[in-house]
């Protein structure tokens, strides 16, 4: 299975370290929207794409790349994010968007992140360490699921 990962990740490289424990696990190449064009995503099985949550959403960034996106016809694709609330129902809105594209969603994945955006920077943050070594842990167990959940269907 060829694989690729598509993350943005802002402030504290929280996003930065579940991509890459994902991207390891999945042996999947690693590049921001930046590095990669929407059409070279047709040769890929699977497709992975994560941000921090700002606002209850994705980063705009990995929101306009998916956007421009062609649309496809059944490829896979998992989401994943990192915020302070880490709440898996924040990647909702990234999943209907895959879905309104022609993705087949077959996972998602959200863990806490070390947030210090607006207000919570004079309280010198939420979640100091997070996403941490059981943080990364989960993050590969959710890539081998989802592996296992493409392999057998």
């Amino acid at each position: 299975m060829k694989a690729l990962i598509i993350y943005f990740s802002l402030h504290h490289g929280n996003t930065e370290k579940i991509a890459r424990a994902i991207a390891e696990t999945l042996k999947a190449e690693l590049k921001t929207p930046d590095e990669v064009t929407p059409q070279e995503l047709l040769q890929y099985d699977l497709l992975g794409f994560g941000s921090g949550i700002f606002f209850g959403k994705h980063h705009r960034k990995i929101v306009d790349f998916i956007q421009k996106l062609p649309q496809v016809q059944g490829k896979n694709a998992l989401v994943f994010s990192t915020s302070g609330m880490g709440r898996k129902s924040f990647n909702q809105h990234l999943s209907k968007l895959l879905e309104e594209k022609g993705f087949n969603v077959v996972g998602s994945f959200a863990c806490r992140g070390y947030d210090t955006y607006g207000p919570l920077k004079l309280i010198g943050g939420i979640n100091r360490g997070r996403p941490n070594q059981k943080d990364l842990e989960e993050a590969k167990k959710f890539a081998r699921e989802v592996a296992e959940k493409i392999k057998s269907s």
